[in-house]
């Protein structure tokens, strides 16, 4: 038997009713730093020269800093997100659409800049919403990193009846 405690729990998640069409938030923000994108690389087995050989970065890339993979900064947003909006909440990710924008490199700070654009009860499920967010991942600058706009799967409070 686990055991559960009567105290309330900080740190859950958004429900359907808590997404309505309009609404938005941001993240905290989070630095990316070059141990950061040396783990990922290693641990995706994205090892492009374009994020492993300073040397080519030196001599060849138009851009000379370490930069960090478009994929990392997704996972990176993702990881913010699941903090402030998804715990216990979130049941499906559906899928999105994904667009970079400009580069990320060691040292920049992303934080995650979210509307939501869709917000609907499922039918199959009138226990959970289907929620679409436009989210916008912005550097410390003002620049936009990249955008994607995931459709989920939320729990409800209420069945909607």
């Amino acid at each position: 038997m686990t055991y559960k405690s009567d105290l309330p729990v900080l740190g859950l998640g958004l429900y359907y009713e808590d997404l309505p069409l309009g609404r938005k938030f941001q993240t905290i923000g989070r630095t990316i730093t070059e141990p950061d994108i040396v783990a990922f690389i290693n641990c995706t087995g994205i090892t492009e020269v374009l994020f492993t050989n300073l040397e080519f970065l030196r001599e060849e890339s138009d851009i000379k800093v370490r930069l960090a993979p478009g994929s990392l900064v997704y996972c990176f947003a993702e990881g913010l997100l699941v903090h402030a909006t998804m715990q216990h909440t979130g049941f499906a990710f559906l899928g999105m659409e994904l667009k970079i924008e400009n580069p990320v490199q060691a040292g920049d700070t992303i934080h995650v800049e979210c509307e939501v654009v869709e917000s609907r009860r499922s039918k199959s499920r009138p226990n959970r919403g289907l929620v679409r967010t436009f989210n916008r991942v912005v550097k410390q600058d003002g620049s936009v990193a990249l955008t994607y706009n995931p459709l989920r799967m939320v729990k409800a409070r209420t069945t909607g009846e």
